[in-house]
């Protein structure tokens, strides 16, 4: 029957989807702060349009947030909170895009536009899934809330406070986020698990002022000398962490979870050749998957100091700064990591400089049991819509949400995601397959009606 809405409605729902994906709802730019409103209040009225019963749009100190529910199965029923988001990424470099990033093209299969894949595809999925769903029976096999905000791009500053002050509510047995991908095409994955991060900024201060580096150079100690020592001892030549204590709380993999990564399609050649790299580098023991997935990490993403221009100048700086962010994995917690970075560095500088540690932002990990109903249901829902069972995976990356939705509702997540990570989420040219597109209306949909409690 899914299939058979799909069939029947394609035509209006990739005008639909057109229409939406038209909207530069760039959450960042305040020159779109109207777009952006116009966005929250189309999907508001989509949902009401679609047989939501209750839908209404919450104003922020920011953007908007779109709350919608259907709680017609009744109090027995399980509930299920959808989590997704509206707002997109800025265009630049638009010279880069085939065709205007907010000018969608249908082209070989797929979708192209600014938010094709990241989020609005994939949020409009679910729409459409609860539409065929009210058009089989009249109704909704469990209570449906959706919550859908126009501010993850710009790290949900209102979203917090606003699932705090509707807690009552948002109250769910689980929720469902589709913000993440399929492992590759054709093979349908779940993510179980996201690393957490926790992001520092290392400045070292020698003398008051830049100097000569001939009348001063052997007398006074280099800062960028003295940080690129300290940022060498971080780590070591195998890629462990040096920090004490780092490993202390990790969560070791099970041997049912090192399976699963096992079951990954992976090739070495392909992988390397891809980023033209001649090896991959990483902790001893582990696979690549599982270093990137369910391993924690240390890394320098940015660092400067001193003269950059072109041509010379021979100038002994005073000061030199690197921004280190590490990937934490179960059970780390990033305030701990970041009490042991801070301690580990000012050990380890040299007593020639000043030190100045800053713990700019992170995100604990989170991690779903795989024996949940939530993600039961969710691997029932996508045999039934891809013909094979999915592969079970953790994910590199950090959705924080995840973690709100765990510390404030106590309702585990559940990572459906139907996107792929070769279909430029952030960069020109962004697309969404449109078979995967008609896939997660089926396996969505399915999911609804898989999700019970034990």
């Amino acid at each position: 029957m899914i299939r058979g809405f799909i069939d029947d409605n394609r035509e209006r729902m990739l005008d639909e989807l057109k229409e939406l994906l038209s909207i530069p709802s760039i959450s960042t730019e305040h020159s779109n702060a109207k777009d952006v409103q116009i966005c929250a209040e189309w999907i508001a009225d989509h949902c009401k349009s679609i047989g939501m019963k209750r839908t209404e749009i919450y104003p922020t100190k920011g953007h908007p947030i779109v709350y919608s529910e259907w709680l017609e199965a009744g109090e027995d029923a399980p509930t299920v909170l959808f989590y997704g988001h509206y707002d997109v990424q800025p265009v630049d470099p638009l010279n880069l895009w085939t065709n205007p990033p907010f000018e969608p093209v249908f082209r070989d299969g797929k979708v192209y536009a600014r938010g094709a894949t990241d989020d609005k595809g994939q949020v409009f999925l679910h729409l459409k899934a609860i539409e065929a769903l009210f058009k089989e029976n009249g109704s909704l096999p469990v209570n449906v809330k959706l919550l859908i905000e126009g501010e993850e791009e710009i790290g949900s500053p209102n979203l917090s406070p606003f699932i705090r002050e509707h807690k009552e509510m948002l109250r769910c047995d689980t929720v469902l986020i589709s913000d993440t991908p399929i492992f590759a095409p054709g093979l349908p994955s779940l993510v179980y698990g996201l690393r957490g991060l926790c992001y520092m900024e290392v400045e070292l201060t020698g003398p008051n002022r830049d100097l000569h580096s001939g009348t001063f150079g052997g007398a006074v100690d280099n800062p960028i000398n003295a940080l690129a020592n300290v940022i060498a001892q971080l780590k070591d030549g195998y890629g462990r962490i040096r920090i004490p204590g780092f490993y202390d709380d990790v969560l070791p993999l099970t041997e049912d979870e090192r399976t699963d990564f096992a079951r990954l399609p992976y090739d070495e050649k392909e992988y390397c050749n891809a980023l033209e790299i001649p090896f991959t580098f990483g902790e001893f023991g582990y696979t690549t998957y599982e270093r990137t997935g369910a391993r924690p990490t240390l890394d320098v993403n940015g660092i400067w100091g001193g003269f950059t221009g072109e041509g010379a100048k021979t100038v002994l700086p005073s000061k030199a700064t690197a921004k280190i962010s590490m990937r934490l994995v179960p059970n780390q917690k990033t305030e701990i990591i970041a009490e042991q970075f801070e301690k580990h560095i000012r050990a380890i500088v040299p007593p020639t400089m000043k030190v100045r540690v800053s713990n700019l932002h992170g995100a604990d990990p989170a991690l779903t049991p795989r024996d949940s109903n939530g993600v039961k249901a969710a691997v029932k829902a996508l045999e039934t819509a891809y013909g094979k069972k999915p592969v079970l995976s953790r994910e590199g990356g950090s959705i924080p949400v995840c973690l709100l939705f765990d510390t404030i509702l106590s309702a585990p997540t559940v990572l459906m995601g139907f996107g792929l990570n070769s279909e430029n989420a952030h960069s020109p040219d962004e697309h969404f397959s449109l078979d995967n597109f008609e896939k997660g209306i089926v396996a969505t949909a399915a999911f609804y009606k898989e999700f019970v409690l034990e």
